[in-house]
């Protein structure tokens, strides 16, 4: 293995990590209890997984690996703040979207060479990506990888 591919290899195992972590967690858990709030008054635990979900979504055009299968979770879950929609999908259908986007997202990580990594992500323009090539397909793992573990740490200290 390459340095290259040690690297690239390394954060799609923090990304793995993570949403397994979070899969754990948010899928053992009932429609009930995704109804509690993180604190009084702040999101509740469905809207949280929602929002992940939504997020990842929107990473397969972002990483260049298909349309989104999920555009309709935006409204709930990206654009609006919680309990904007009145009706959200259930545990059963939040969990179904999770695993269809995240299996879609591992699928397409494991096409992708070291340097397919390095290249831009599909909403940089040329010109800025010749000004700034980090703003790669790393980079937008890296910083999906910190958003899952950052909502799932506050997810884990939602009162019981």
């Amino acid at each position: 293995m390459t340095p290259e591919q040690s690297v690239v290899a390394t954060a799609v195992q923090a990304w793995t990590m993570n949403i397994e972590r979070a899969d754990k967690l948010f899928s053992s858990m009932s429609d009930e209890q995704l109804l509690r709030e993180l604190a009084p008054g702040k999101n509740r635990l469905v809207y949280l997984w929602g929002h992940l979900v939504a997020v990842h979504d929107a990473m397969l055009p972002l990483l260049g690996l298909g349309q989104r299968l999920h555009p309709e979770l935006d409204a709930a879950f990206l654009t609006g703040a919680d309990r904007a929609v009145a009706e959200l999908p259930s545990a059963a259908t939040l969990k179904r979207q999770w695993d269809e986007v995240n299996a879609r997202l591992l699928a397409g990580f494991s096409t992708f060479s070291a340097s397919d990594w390095a290249q831009k992500h599909t909403v940089v323009s040329e010109e800025d990506f010749a000004v700034n090539p980090l703003r790669n397909r790393l980079a937008i793992l890296l910083s999906r990888t910190g958003h899952v573990a950052y909502h799932l740490g506050q997810a884990v200290l939602a009162p019981k």
